[in-house]
């Protein structure tokens, strides 16, 4: 498998973890606002190493790390448990992030017991997801299965959603609501604009906004918080 970005050292992308964060190319979304536009082709992303030369690294971090998160892209868009299987036998605590398109192969690695932590973005309202994501058509039953899977299994997670003011309204988030009902925690993240992001136009939330949102959210899930932001 092909490595296309490592952070070697992370406070942020595992909740209580001295991490690293491995990146995937290759996404079966195109979200406007994407931070990580440059890695949703993996055909065009150029590789910075090799699966082995990632296994190599993390044998020589052990003790200074204690945890490896798995971004993306996509990362479900390949078998991942070979991967993750190596990555537990070294020792560390693993967090993927999902989109949750894949909820056959989120059931592989749950089942699997190969993720302690699942971090899946909620993009939007049913009534606006192919919208939000850039597919039109959009089926988003595989992204219902997936949060079902969450919420029914044993492996610790998160849902949360980036929000761009020109995106979501108080009607997306009680729709958003209602997907997660009954979800451990949520999380909404402020849209923050990057060189990256493939589209203009897009801003933040202000902050009595996130405030209100998080306030429609809490009857759905045990927590709500903003993470990010002023």
């Amino acid at each position: 498998m092909k490595i296309h970005g490592l952070q070697k050292m992370t406070l942020l992308d595992y909740p209580g973890r001295v991490a690293c964060t491995v990146f995937l190319a290759g996404c079966d979304l195109r979200c406007p606002f994407c931070h990580n536009s440059e890695l949703l082709d993996a055909s065009a992303a150029p590789a910075v190493m090799e699966e082995g030369e990632l296994l190599s690294f993390l044998e020589k971090r052990r003790g200074l790390l204690d945890g490896v998160a798995i971004t993306g892209g996509e990362p479900l868009l390949r078998d991942l448990r070979p991967l993750l299987r190596q990555l537990k036998a070294l020792g560390y605590p693993v967090k993927l992030d999902t989109n949750g398109t894949h909820p056959e192969r989120l059931h592989q690695v749950l089942a699997e017991e190969l993720a302690d932590y699942v971090a899946m973005d909620v993009k939007n309202s049913p009534e606006r997801y192919a919208e939000t994501v850039g597919v039109p058509d959009f089926d988003i039953s595989p992204v219902l299965d997936s949060i079902a899977l969450l919420k029914a299994g044993a492996t610790d997670y998160e849902f949360r959603t980036t929000v761009a003011a020109e995106l979501h309204d108080d009607d997306a988030i009680r729709g958003m609501g209602e997907l997660i009902r009954g979800a451990k925690r949520y999380f909404l993240q402020p849209f923050t604009d990057r060189d990256t992001v493939p589209f203009d136009g897009f801003h933040a939330p202000p902050r009595e906004t996130l405030e209100r949102w998080a306030g429609l959210l809490r009857p759905f899930a045990g927590q709500v918080e903003i993470r990010g932001g002023d």
